[in-house]
């Protein structure tokens, strides 16, 4: 057994909805949980530590998005040894996390698991080249078929992934800065620039493809979905490669899939307010 006391219990634990934009996308989740443990030692936050040999900080990630994609829908919860006053650690966090990496909300638990909160993401993915009639097309496609699979590597070894199954909807736009309406929006104004939205070609047909993907395992991810509609349409034309730009993804939402195939707010219960992107 190791020397000393026992570290102080967990008497205040607190989630956090927060980004990743701009060059931070490409952050892999490993970098950022290293700057998120200086965060809390620079802002002097009362995290609470596991007992044994190697304490660690308290905190949980839930549906960490996949390394070079933004996100404005990131969540995690910590344990704190002391109570603090829950707007005060979002501000402190904020400010001591580099920009890009935005803690935009902060809720004390009122209970229940947040990963039970969380099946579901709604992708915002940008084609930046491809016409709305090129993408429509193979989304048609898309939702045509039975099954998609694709193959993808991973810490297991090569797998097959059915984006199809995964798929609850699909809408396609051609308006820069639309939320589709298949889920929740966003919260707060964003510059296309956070997005990672590229604007330096204004007669550049650019697609915009929203979907409500289920979690699965392994997850699909954006790529995945680009994979799968190259191949049911068997077409170079949405291949980054003959394209103008490569396409970027970013999360809008993600929570539990509703009746309706939308994302409810996985904070809205502990909060008890509005759920993200509705109008105050």
């Amino acid at each position: 057994m190791p020397d000393g006391p026992p570290p102080p219990p967990v008497v205040q634990r607190v989630r956090l909805r927060y980004t990743k934009r701009a060059r931070l996308r490409f952050t892999s989740h490993r970098d950022f949980a290293r700057a998120f443990e200086r965060a809390l030692r620079r802002g002097g936050v009362p995290i609470a530590y596991s007992a044994g040999f190697s304490p660690h900080p308290k905190v949980s990630y839930v549906g960490a998005a996949p390394t070079g994609v933004a996100s404005e829908a990131e969540y995690l919860e910590i344990g704190l040894a002391k109570v603090v006053d829950v707007e005060q650690l979002r501000q402190t966090l904020d400010r001591a996390l580099p920009p890009g990496i935005d803690i935009l909300e902060a809720v004390e638990a009122t209970g229940g698991s947040l990963p039970d909160r969380i099946d579901a993401s709604e992708w915002r993915i940008e084609l930046p080249g491809v016409s709305t009639v090129q993408a429509r097309s193979a989304v048609a496609a898309l939702l045509a078929a039975e099954t998609v699979p694709v193959e993808r590597r991973t810490k297991s070894g090569q797998r097959t992934i059915d984006v199809r199954s995964a798929l609850v909807s699909v809408v396609v736009s051609e308006e820069v800065g639309s939320s589709g309406g298949t889920g929740a929006a966003l919260s707060a104004p964003v510059t296309q620039s956070e997005l990672g939205v590229s604007t330096a070609d204004a007669g550049v047909p650019c697609a915009i493809i929203i979907c409500v993907v289920r979690h699965t395992t392994p997850a699909v991810r954006p790529d995945d979905i680009l994979t799968g509609l190259r191949l049911v349409v068997a077409s170079a034309d949405l291949d980054p490669a003959v394209n103008t730009a490569p396409s970027r993804a970013t999360r809008l939402a993600q929570g539990a899939l509703t009746a309706e195939g939308r994302i409810s707010d996985p904070l809205e219960a502990d909060r008890g307010g509005i759920a993200i992107g509705a109008s105050t």
